[in-house]
């Protein structure tokens, strides 16, 4: 961040002193809570405590179900209706919030207490201006008139780096990109400058440009807003570059705590270990390599196992671990009786890809499986009253190969067209102009019966199975669609077939009876991968198929992905934003921006080193889960706002890109240079300039 940076005025100058200064700013002291249910009593956080200083990070980690919301939910005030808080307190600087009345509550809120969470339209008023919502916190907890209030906001806009904040402070939160809209939400919970700022998953649904400029805000404003900020995620790498402190839930209870450094080198509780085993690595080659993963799933809040919550995961666990509780141990501050003598032992290995048929990744098959030739999509875009429509090229002009038994890999911020251009190959949206050459027949040619012939050849995985499994459908019912529509089975034989799919995907067959809510997130998942490969199709594109899945879940599911290729020789076309996903699996990458492709190359050749300034963008922005080379990664900054090339002829990635010649790059289309090895690249500069000549 930039010296220009707006300073945000100190409110507390105002503020009566706290009766002891060495209060913690957040204190969460034995905190119970437990939700009423049709089944009886469910406990969801059991006995939680820890405690934030002034100007400290603590980020509360864990996966989907440990209770982190139930926790901020807690803090805010702002639990379910079934819920009670049965034990515990909550302080801020020593102040019980449980003894507040419902009025002084809100009081607190907003002012004292900001909050962010994971989706801003949620919590955003779509109705109202943006400027207009941010005015109303300072009208409402400072007593601003309508027009110092109005002026604040733009001001608080500007110091979380929102571009031209009188323009976006007119805006509707629809108006605003996912990032900015993020950020607004950042200027309203600073708006009073609170003692303690909460951070629910604020950047999950951000592509990893976004989430980086999002991070940086956040370690910039732990620097000069002094809060005491609860940072929730999933995200270990998110961890490593923010936080200096960890605290680690499972099933509702603490399992392990400590600063940043202690959590990542020397972890004691055995999930601990297995999360941070968990991560694929962008810093690492480790294409068609099998991640460790937590095995199991985390057990239901009305259904925790009688001894330690994690024991019938735990590979380390010994006679006794299942039937004794397990107390919190100082001063290791970690949930685990054997938690000295695993100091240092690792979370053991991923069980090696089972033998397969024998697939060479890279290379199989004489050519081929797939051309993609000058493929376009373009979109008429409404302009308004008395506005003419405009056309918007979605994809422009994107040609690629994917070759028998490999995976390529498709990656690019939201919004460059690697969607669209994943539809448009399967044929569920039509292009513009251009070919998809599969197996000699061009798909984007065949119309009606000749088309639905071809779709069991192609299937695609989507990023949400909740969107995309109907609720309605048992999961036997799902996998038997396609084995009927396509007439690939017998009714007689279906059960068996179904049965079959299930396994290939490490799924019991008791789950044929089972309807898509009552599975978790990666269940669902399996089930989506397993209709896919009902119809036994030849090519699998997967569109984000592990974004929303926490980091155990989504390493299971890619070895599954990678077991599944390494066994029948399935390509993929894998859609990410994820470039540690990538390498994980990968054979090679086309780089996406703004509907065209900068640069395509064999992993390891995009990774190390990166040639084009859009791929050496993306790679800085990633969070490396290591605290020291987290904050040692000096990230390339991109503008918010790309400059549209002249008439879209020049690079689309001129606008934004830190080290562009000049005119040129606005009003040329950058020339394609096709080096030894396949690796191609758009871009004005000269070979040696972006690294060429390091190879």
């Amino acid at each position: 961040m930039g010296s220009a940076t707006p300073s945000i005025p100190d409110w507390r100058a105002g503020r009566a002193a706290s009766p002891v200064a060495d209060h913690p700013v957040l204190a969460v002291e034995r905190l119970t809570v437990a939700y009423a249910s049709e089944g009886g009593r469910v406990c969801a956080v059991d006995d939680v405590s820890f405690a934030i200083q002034r100007g400290e990070v603590l980020g509360l980690v864990g996966e989907s179900g440990s209770g982190k919301s139930t926790v901020a939910s807690a803090v805010i005030g702002l639990l379910a209706a079934n819920a009670t808080v049965e034990a515990g307190r909550v302080l801020i600087e020593g102040e019980d919030l449980g003894a507040l009345s419902g009025e002084a509550l809100r009081k607190l809120r907003g002012n004292r207490l900001g909050v962010v969470f994971q989706d801003p339209l949620s919590s955003l008023t779509p109705s109202i201006r943006v400027g207009a919502q941010i005015a109303e916190v300072l009208r409402a907890h400072r007593g601003l008139s309508a027009a110092a209030a109005e002026r604040r906001a733009i001001e608080l806009l500007a110091s979380v780096e929102v571009p031209d904040p009188p323009l976006r402070a007119r805006a509707y939160p629809h108006q605003l990109s996912g990032g900015m809209q993020q950020r607004a939400l950042i200027a309203m919970a600073l708006a009073c400058d609170p003692d303690v700022l909460i951070l629910d998953e604020p950047t999950t649904a951000l592509d990893v440009t976004t989430q980086a400029t999002i991070l940086d805000l956040v370690a910039d404003l732990k620097r000069r807003v002094r809060a005491g900020i609860l940072y929730i995620t999933h995200d270990m790498g998110v961890v490593a570059r923010l936080c200096d402190r960890v605290a680690v839930l499972y099933a509702g209870q603490l399992l392990e705590e400590g600063i940043v450094e202690d959590i990542f080198h020397r972890p004691r509780h055995p999930y601990t270990k297995g999360l941070l085993a968990s991560i694929p690595r962008v810093d690492r080659a480790q294409a068609g390599k099998r991640l460790p993963a937590i095995p199991g799933s985390i057990p239901r809040s009305g259904a925790l196992p009688a001894g330690c919550v994690f024991g019938p995961r735990c590979p380390f666990a010994a006679a006794g671990c299942a039937e004794r509780s397990q107390p919190r141990r100082e001063p290791l501050r970690v949930r685990c009786e054997r938690a000295a003598v695993l100091t240092g032992a690792p979370w053991p290995d991923a069980v090696p890809e089972a033998p397969g048929a024998a697939v060479d990744r890279a290379t199989s098959g004489a050519g081929p499986l797939m051309r993609v030739r000058g493929l376009s999509k373009e979109f008429q875009q409404s302009g308004g009253l008395r506005r003419a429509r405009r056309i918007v090229r979605a994809v422009d002009g994107v040609s690629l190969e994917l070759r028998h038994g490999e995976t390529l890999a498709l990656v690019g911020e939201s919004g460059c067209g690697k969607t669209t251009l994943g539809r448009m190959i399967v044929r569920l949206i039509d292009p513009t102009a251009g070919s998809v050459i599969f197996d000699g027949a061009d798909l984007a040619a065949l119309r009606g019966r000749a088309l639905r012939r071809r779709r069991r050849e192609f299937q695609i995985v989507f990023q949400n199975p909740d969107s995309s499994l109907n609720p309605r459908r048992r999961v036997g019912e799902i996998l038997a669609r396609p084995l009927i529509v396509f007439g690939l089975e017998e009714r007689r034989h279906l059960f068996t077939a179904i049965g079959a799919l299930l396994r290939m995907v490490h799924l019991p067959e008791e789950y044929v009876n089972r309807y898509p809510h009552e599975l978790s997130g990666g269940e669902k998942q399996r089930v989506a991968i397993a209709r896919a490969l009902a119809t036994r199709p030849r090519m699998v594109v997967l569109d984000e198929p592990v974004t929303a899945l926490d980091v155990s879940v989504r390493a299971s599911v890619l070895n599954l992905l990678v077991a599944l290729q390494a066994e029948i020789g399935l390509p993929y076309l894998l859609i990410a934003h994820d470039l540690a996903v990538v390498r994980q699996v990968a054979d090679r990458v086309a780089v996406m921006y703004r509907g065209r492709l900068c640069e395509v190359d064999v992993a390891d050749a995009v990774f190390a080193p990166p040639f084009h300034p859009y791929t050496r963008a993306l790679l800085s922005a990633i969070p490396v889960p290591e605290p020291a080379a987290a904050r040692r990664v000096e990230r390339v900054r991109l503008a918010d706002m790309g400059i549209p090339s002249a008439g879209g002829r020049g690079c689309p990635f001129s606008g934004r890109c830190p080290v562009r010649i000049g005119p040129v790059c606005y009003e040329v289309a950058p020339p394609v240079r096709d080096l030894d090895g396949g690796h191609t690249i758009a871009c004005h500069h000269e070979l040696t300039t972006l690294g060429g000549d390091s190879r």
